[in-house]
């Protein structure tokens, strides 16, 4: 670390340690931010690999960043900054990823959604979410999108409040109705940035909003098709959409026009390349990991197990595997099979497949 960041990260505590003392002599009083108090209480640490859950106490706003949107980073700052952190200074960063989606049946015919997310090392955290104006949910947020690092963790009280803001930057995740979603990075491409006259939504945001909003595949492409899709961190995404029906979707702009690819059968796998007929179909990465699940989910025809789902992105995963261009060392940071219809997740933290966490919404 150098001393521009070490300056940095003090500036940020002394803020931090300000914020924290006026929070309490505040809540103190018994009027103003209850509910803040409670949900940075709720931080638990689960896992020593960097795995924490969060109870999110009250409501956080989305509906008004929903008549205002954001067409860029530094805009949805502003809006956390001013409605969440009170004015505490944040730093939202996406780092280059790479995933895994797929979505199948199991014999007992309910639905599944797996996902592996892979970058460099990125603590985690599962946040719980029963908005005033939407479904409740669970989903996972890479903290290190709100500044956490492996030697800056919320571990201590006055080191949480950053993760305030975590509702805004979910990367997967399901609702109470049982739809699913996860997103994907498309490398190499130019961010999408429609200019249509529609309000304007980020990537994470978008996620959000389909967390809280939509019950259907069809509900969601619906909802997508409302706004223009500005990507965050100057990077190209696409996303994978499932529901309780059985239903799934992979969305992606070309040349900022949203395309809807839906699966010929019962399965869909998605990674990190385009899936658009066209010109940049198969412009990516990733197609290795994509035969992998592909090839097992057809062994199947596409009726498997929660576990069977685990062992494909076992399968799948990224093991110190570096990136020449940005000198990351890949690795895949959590696994994680959804259930569209127990509203469930089974979770597998830094390529442990030996210890799997499970979660449901509403428990």
């Amino acid at each position: 670390m150098n001393t521009k960041e070490r300056k940095a990260k003090l500036w940020r505590k002394v803020l931090l340690y300000t914020l924290a003392v006026v929070l309490l002599l505040t809540a103190g009083s018994g009027f103003l931010f209850r509910s803040e108090i409670k949900t940075v209480n709720s931080i638990k640490k689960v896992d020593n690999y960097g795995f924490y859950t969060m109870e999110y106490a009250g409501d956080y706003g989305f509906d008004e960043f929903l008549t205002v949107g954001a067409s860029n980073d530094e805009e949805l700052i502003a809006f956390v900054t001013r409605k969440l952190l009170k004015g505490l200074p944040i730093t939202v960063t996406a780092p280059v990823l790479s995933c895994t989606t797929f979505n199948a049946v199991t014999p007992g015919g309910e639905f599944i959604f797996g996902r592996n997310f892979d970058m460099g090392y990125s603590p985690a955290i599962l946040i719980h979410t029963k908005p005033d104006n939407g479904y409740e949910s669970i989903s996972m947020v890479n903290l290190a999108f709100l500044g956490y690092t492996n030697d800056y963790l919320p571990d201590q009280f006055f080191d949480k409040f950053l993760a305030l803001a975590a509702p805004y930057v979910p990367l997967d995740g399901i609702n109470e109705k049982g739809l699913a979603v996860g997103i994907l990075l498309l490398p190499d491409t130019p961010p999408t940035r429609q200019e249509t006259g529609k309000i304007n939504i980020n990537s994470t945001t978008a996620i959000r909003m389909l967390l809280d909003k939509a019950a259907t595949v069809d509900e969601a492409i619906a909802m997508l098709k409302e706004y223009d899709m500005h990507d965050s961190a100057n990077s190209c995404f696409h996303y994978q959409i499932t529901d309780a029906a059985g239903n799934s979707a992979i969305i992606e702009y070309v040349n900022n026009e949203m395309q809807v690819l839906k699966p010929d059968n019962r399965y869909q796998v998605c990674t990190n390349f385009f899936q658009t007929p066209g010109e940049k179909y198969n412009f990516g990465v990733g197609q290795e990991r994509y035969n992998i699940v592909m090839n097992g989910l057809k062994e199947k025809d596409g009726v498997i197990t929660p576990e069977y789902g685990m062992n494909l992105l076992k399968a799948a995963r990224m093991i110190d595997e570096p990136d020449e261009k940005t000198g990351i060392i890949y690795n895949t940071q959590w696994s994680a099979v959804y259930n569209n219809n127990q509203k469930c997740v089974d979770l597998a933290i830094g390529k442990n497949y030996d210890k799997i966490y499970h979660y449901s919404v509403g428990k």
